[in-house]
């Protein structure tokens, strides 16, 4: 049996849009106000995306920079992978559209969805074909346009999502020599599907003009439920990432963007301060599987990831799915 090949991330890149949204605009839509969401969920503003931009466009974006970072070439990737729920079509992959427009024309590609886990669902599936041998160069994204899908008119969900997209780039760790991926997970209770759901659009519920007008392709979610499920899969995972290391040696942790009093509840059952946590919620809201590796990027080019140091990434949400990710870098 051939050994495992160890897997770095080489490069990473992000894409937001340039359409602001801060709290305010809110307030035409719904009874609420700027204080009362920053007070429940720690978001000041998000970014939505413009009329003709779409998800394949953000992926692109974000992919070329994680390749430029990586100094790798498009025509060199083996395997295009994209953690949406949210794609330009349900047929064909957001990725083949991406594989295209890179111009990576000896890679594979396809779609994982695992909502705000699909990031590192692609990262964890990138990291098996290349410790497997069965690739070299990886390119994995997490992209949503989550604002197409949100009631305006439900106060609980059309304040908190945004749109975004972040990549990065994998390949072996001989070659790269930075983000040696050292331990990951990924874990699934599809019995809890209802406490973030879209029931329109798919097979069970083809759309049609009476399943528009009921807004069953919007997405819902129960709030307290949800709650209680982030802040306990947060505080899980990190401590499972963290087993066996030196605690000080971790920068940062890097959560999916959810709610900012989620966080505090987390870390406090952890006994950890928020200064390990890297956090842009404020900006950007909850991007579902954009905003791990959108905050990844982010704290990569802020220098807040040390060589040699240890960095966990903390993915949670509809499914219900979880993952976690320890990194060295």
């Amino acid at each position: 049996m051939s050994s495992r090949i160890r897997v770095g991330i080489a490069g990473t890149g992000s894409r937001l849009p340039d359409r602001v949204l801060d709290n305010h605009e809110f307030e035409k839509w719904v009874d609420t106000s700027d204080e009362w969401i920053v007070q429940r969920t720690g978001i000041r503003q998000r970014r939505w995306v413009a009329e003709g931009e779409n998800t394949s466009d953000m992926c692109i974006a974000a992919g070329q920079k994680a390749l430029d970072a990586a100094g790798v070439k498009a025509a060199d990737l083996d395997l295009v992978i994209v953690g949406t729920l949210t794609p330009d079509f349900i047929l064909p992959a957001c990725a083949c559209l991406v594989q295209d427009r890179l111009g990576a024309k000896n890679s594979g590609a396809f779609d994982v969805s695992a909502a705000c886990t699909g990031f590192l669902t692609a990262l964890h599936t990138g990291e098996a074909f290349i410790a497997a041998g069965r690739a070299k160069r990886v390119l994995v994204i997490g992209a949503e346009t989550l604002s197409r899908f949100v009631d305006i008119h439900d106060r609980s969900s059309c304040i908190i999502f945004g749109d975004g997209a972040g990549a990065a780039v994998l390949m072996p760790w001989e070659e790269c020599r930075q983000g040696e991926i050292l331990r990951t997970t990924l874990g699934a209770d599809g019995s809890g599907f209802e406490f973030i759901h879209m029931k329109g659009g798919g097979s069970a519920k083809p759309p049609t003009a009476a399943t528009v007008a009921n807004g069953d392709h919007f997405i819902r979610l129960q709030g307290r439920e949800t709650y209680r499920f982030a802040v306990n899969k947060m505080a899980e995972m990190i401590e499972l990432m963290v087993e066996g290391q030196d605690v000080s040696q971790v920068d940062v942790i890097v959560p999916h963007q959810v709610n900012q009093r989620i966080f505090e509840a987390a870390m406090e059952r952890l006994g950890w301060g928020l200064d390990k946590l890297f956090i842009n919620i404020d900006k950007y809201g909850n991007t579902s599987a954009a905003s791990v590796p959108i905050a990844l990027d982010e704290a990569v080019r802020a220098g807040r990831i040390n060589k040699e140091k240890l960095a966990v990434l903390v993915a949670f949400g509809a499914g219900l799915t979880w993952g976690g990710s320890l990194i060295r870098w």
